[in-house]
C-alpha cells in the first residue's frame, strides 16, 4: 500500500504532466530524479486508479475495435469506420473512400498491384483520386468477362484504376468461372492467361473484397451460380469466397467442382502475397469475414464498426 508521501509525489507528478503539460524530462529535473523514475510514477498513477485517462472522441470506440481485431486475428492493421445512421450505399461509398486513401499510401514502394472484383472494390476505384503512378502495374487476380455487371469485373476495375493512376494494367481474358474443368485447363495453359496468372502471384499488394454465396450474392446475380450450385456449396460447408474461391468456416479452400473451374489465383497463392488488403462490410458477411481472418488471408482489414463489433464478440 502506498504511503501518504508516495501518493503525494505521484499526484504532483501527474498534475504537472497531465494538467500543466510538462515533459517527463522537465519534471525529472525539477524533482531531481531520473526520467525513468517519472515514467514509473505516471504508470503507477494509472495502475492504482489515481489517474484515469478518457478519450472523448467518437474515434475512441473505433480505435478500440481496431486494436482488438489486430490482436485477435493477427492483423498488421485494422481500419474501422464509424457508420451510425448511414444507409448501406453510404457505408459502401465511405468504405471505398477510406480504402482508396489507404491504398494510395501503400504504393510508394510497391509497383505491382493485384485486384479482385466486386461492388466494394468498384466503390474504392470510384473514390480513388487522379494521380500519377507511372511505376505501378495493375493485375487482375481472377477472370473478368461476361455480359452483365461488367463494371465490377476485375478487368474493368484494373483498367479504370490504371486510367486514374496513369499506370499500366494486364487483362485476364477469361471468365471467373468456366463451364468445365477441361476448358479451364486449356485456358490456364494458354500463353496469355498463364502469363497474367503468374503476374498475379507476384504482386506486392492485393486488394480483395469478400462474398457470401448464399446472401445477396453478386455471383448469383451475374449468373455464375445456379440454385443447384448453392445447394452443393452449402453441403460442402462453404461460408464465403474471395476472388471466386470458396472456403469453409476455418478458412480452408474447399475441394469442390466449382473451385476447380475458377480462372484465378488459388487461396494459398493469395496468402503468399506480401500485403493483402480486405475491404468488406455488412453483417450478412460476418461468417465469411471471420473465416477469412482465421484462414490468414488478410494482413489489413477495412470494415464498418457494426461488423467489427460482431467480429470481436465472436471470440
Amino acid at each position: 500500500m502506498l504511503s501518504w508521501e508516495e501518493r503525494r509525489q505521484i499526484v504532483k507528478v501527474a498534475n504537472l504532466y497531465y494538467f500543466d503539460g510538462w515533459t517527463q524530462a522537465q519534471i525529472a529535473k525539477k524533482m531531481n530524479v531520473s526520467r525513468p523514475v517519472i515514467s514509473k510514477l505516471l504508470h503507477k498513477a494509472k495502475e492504482d486508479g489515481i489517474v484515469e485517462v478518457y478519450i472523448k472522441d467518437e474515434n475512441a470506440h473505433t480505435v478500440d475495435l481496431e486494436q482488438k481485431l489486430e490482436k485477435q486475428y493477427g492483423l498488421d492493421q485494422a481500419i474501422v469506420l464509424s457508420t451510425s445512421g448511414f444507409t448501406p450505399e453510404m457505408v459502401k461509398r465511405f468504405l471505398g473512400k477510406v480504402g482508396a486513401s489507404y491504398l494510395s499510401k501503400q504504393l510508394d514502394e510497391n509497383k505491382k498491384l493485384g485486384l479482385s472484383w466486386g461492388t466494394t472494390l468498384s466503390a474504392l476505384i470510384e473514390e480513388y483520386p487522379y494521380e500519377r503512378r507511372n511505376n505501378v502495374h495493375i493485375v487482375p487476380l481472377v477472370g473478368g468477362m461476361g455480359r452483365s455487371h461488367v463494371n465490377i469485373h476485375s478487368n474493368s476495375l484494373a483498367f479504370n484504376l490504371a486510367q486514374k493512376m496513369n499506370a499500366t494494367c494486364s487483362y485476364l481474358y477469361a471468365p471467373a468461372i468456366v463451364e468445365s474443368e477441361e476448358l479451364k485447363e486449356r485456358l490456364v495453359n494458354s500463353k496469355d492467361v498463364a502469363h497474367v496468372l503468374e503476374q498475379g502471384k507476384n504482386v506486392d499488394v492485393a486488394v480483395v473484397g469478400m462474398g457470401d454465396p448464399f446472401k445477396n450474392s453478386t455471383m448469383e446475380q451475374i449468373g455464375y451460380l445456379q440454385p443447384e450450385d448453392l445447394h452443393s456449396l452449402r453441403k460442402s460447408g462453404v461460408v464465403g469466397d474471395i476472388s471466386s474461391r470458396f472456403f469453409d468456416a476455418v478458412g480452408d479452400q474447399v475441394d469442390h467442382p466449382l473451385n476447380h473451374r475458377v480462372i484465378g489465383l488459388d487461396l494459398p497463392d493469395l496468402k503468399r502475397i506480401p500485403q493483402v488488403i480486405g475491404i468488406v462490410e455488412s453483417l450478412y458477411k460476418l461468417e465469411s469475414i471471420e473465416a477469412a481472418l482465421k484462414g490468414g488471408y488478410l494482413n489489413v482489414l477495412i470494415t464498418d464498426d457494426r461488423t467489427a463489433q460482431e467480429l470481436v464478440e465472436e471470440l
